[in-house]
């Protein structure tokens, strides 16, 4: 019986642990994700870090608006205070000394508005408006420039997906091609020295489409590094069924104007300038006067007087209010120093306007020439490269049928090769440039 009892005990725990085994081992499970350009653009604008502590930047400026709205209304506060005093006297009567414990109370409310402050209070109000708009914006620039290391990273994907596929074309080739040399040499149509060429190029180009797939992987973990998934994540990309390359694009001064009404950091600081002036009325108010208006009220009772407890808070009651003119005479210069600096500071806000302007004309020019560079670059590679596969198809069935030799059909592969990466290059490279450009003028980017 306590055997039975023992193995009972022992298959029990085994099966406990077992269990526990098979909990883990599902935390390990890789999940798969299938994006396309713009869910993964999304999902970074919501869970990227740097965009996320740019957010909290504008949860603190909506909290600076509220602190300044109630600034404007009344506060009051209350105490509450008990108290037990314990002390010896004299007493004339029996002689002697004597203790007594007295038990007090205090009570009071208090209040204060502060009525007018030459319109610093109304101005706070506005500028920490202004300010929770630019935190807005300024989350819109980093989302932008998040939006933009994305789709970079994600074209890269779809450039290595589609080279290992070419490549991939190219290394069965050139298998096939070896696997029908060595029945020619075994026939002997060609030499050893023909077959070791198609050996090293099959290992060549076997060795080539390791290179690109070890590419795409590393791609793809620069694109999950920027949407900081997790590294049991496997991302794969959705390829788009077409992708054009060579599109008609506005002209430079029309991307110029879009850019002016659309681009977030544009409009992040004109607002800093009407901060800046909303600054200055607040620096102005301190010359003004400032009306107060205070109040209190308070009451308290003790246990050494024959007098009852509401009776006594009712005797005790106080009450205060009035009002309070401050008039600003001499301050050693303060207001005067704050408001000069307030004028520096719109002056400052100014020129930043003017650089970051003249930083946005200089980044949509060289976009627009760069897209016009990476047009012209994709149209010669395509013709280049359709001419030099056509070319490869003809040498691969010359040297079928024996019209050519080996080195006459390496000579035009390695043709086709360099022909192939250039158009693979270009064509990513036009549709990389393509969506900045149209990025610039607030399009939104997607494949």
């Amino acid at each position: 019986m306590k055997k039975n009892i023992f193995l009972l005990l022992v298959i029990i725990v085994v099966n406990s642990f077992s269990s526990r085994i098979d909990a883990q081992d599902t935390s390990f499970i890789t999940a798969t994700v299938q994006w396309d350009l713009p869910t993964a653009i999304a999902y970074a604008k919501q869970n990227n870090i740097q965009v996320n502590i740019i957010k909290l930047d504008e949860r603190l400026s909506e909290q600076d608006l509220l602190l300044a709205r109630a600034a404007r209304y009344p506060n009051l506060s209350g105490s509450a205070t008990q108290s037990i005093t314990h002390s010896g006297n004299t007493n004339p009567v029996v002689g002697g000394f004597q203790t007594q414990s007295t038990l007090a109370g205090n009570y009071s409310l208090n209040s204060g508005w502060t009525v007018y402050r030459g319109g610093y209070l109304n101005n706070d109000v506005k500028s920490k408006g202004l300010q929770l708009q630019a935190a807005n914006l300024n989350v819109s620039v980093t989302q932008n420039d998040i939006t933009l290391q994305i789709t970079q990273a994600y074209l890269n994907i779809l450039l290595a997906k589609e080279n290992i596929m070419y490549i991939g074309q190219l290394a069965t080739t050139s298998q096939s091609q070896y696997d029908q040399g060595k029945t020619r040499y075994n026939a002997g149509s060609i030499s050893k020295k023909d077959l070791l060429q198609l050996e090293g190029q099959a290992a060549s180009d076997q060795y080539s489409l390791v290179s690109a797939q070890n590419q795409y992987r590393q791609n793809v973990l620069t694109l999950k590094q920027i949407l900081q998934l997790p590294t049991t994540t496997d991302f794969q990309p959705e390829v788009p069924d077409t992708l054009i390359a060579n599109q008609a694009i506005p002209s430079l001064l029309e991307a110029q104007r879009l850019a002016y009404q659309n681009r977030p950091e544009i409009k992040y600081n004109q607002l800093q300038i009407q901060i800046a002036e909303t600054e200055l009325q607040k620096a102005r108010a301190g010359y003004k006067p400032t009306i107060s208006l205070g109040g209190s009220i308070s009451t308290g009772y003790s246990d050494n007087q024959d007098v009852k407890y509401f009776n006594q808070i009712n005797n005790n009651l106080y009450q205060r209010l009035g009002a309070t003119l401050s008039v600003p005479i001499f301050d050693n210069r303060v207001n005067k120093t704050n408001v000069e600096r307030s004028k520096i500071l719109i002056d400052q806000a100014r020129l930043t306007l003017e650089q970051t302007r003249t930083t946005l004309n200089q980044q949509i020019e060289q976009a627009y020439i760069s897209v016009l560079n990476a047009q012209a670059q994709f149209k010669s590679a395509n013709i280049e490269f359709m001419a030099n596969r056509e070319a490869y198809d003809i040498s691969q069935e010359q040297l079928r049928l024996g019209g050519i030799n080996m080195v006459d059909l390496l000579v035009q592969r390695n043709l086709y090769v360099q022909s192939l990466q250039n158009f693979i290059q270009a064509k990513y490279n036009s549709i990389l440039n393509t969506k900045i450009y149209e990025f610039y003028l607030g399009q939104p980017i997607a494949l």
